[in-house]
């Protein structure tokens, strides 16, 4: 694969969801999705894929050892069928969600805007109950009481 997919795949994304100016995209490799900056990579030393990074954003000191038993939890239960994978940013303390996307006959601009609209569903998951919810409500998910889910 090259390049050239990448650029073909940042244009059909860029047409898919209405955006103007994909020399942009292709220039900054980002792009804002539902409230979230994501960056869509490529890399020479991966041909076969693009790698989109999702910032869900940054974790209190307080909550960083739960954070990241959730992250083991999640990457293990969730995202490891995916190919993606949650982390933290060290130099942001940022939650970060690192998708790796191959290149198939499937992969156009169309099933990559729904994958970067389904991935920012699951930012705002980690933002609202993981990342900014009130004690209570954090200590419940760290403990399994997914009572106030009900609320």
């Amino acid at each position: 694969m090259s390049s050239a997919l990448y650029e073909t795949l940042i244009g059909e994304l860029c047409a898919a969801v209405g955006l103007p100016d994909a020399e942009h995209v292709l220039e900054t490799r980002s792009i804002e999705v539902e409230g979230f900056d994501v960056r869509i990579d490529y890399f020479d030393s991966d041909t076969e894929a693009v790698y989109v990074t999702f910032q869900y954003g940054a974790v209190s000191a307080g909550r960083a050892l739960t954070v990241f038993r959730l992250m083991l939890e999640a990457n293990l239960l969730i995202y490891a069928q995916d190919q993606a994978q949650l982390g933290m940013d060290t130099d942001t303390g940022c939650v970060v969600l690192i998708v790796r996307a191959p290149f198939a006959d499937d992969l156009d601009g169309e099933t990559l805007a729904d994958m970067l609209s389904h991935y920012a569903d699951h930012g705002r998951y980690w933002q609202q109950n993981i990342i900014e919810s009130s004690d209570e409500q954090f200590e419940g998910i760290a403990a399994g009481e997914f009572i106030w889910l009900r609320a």
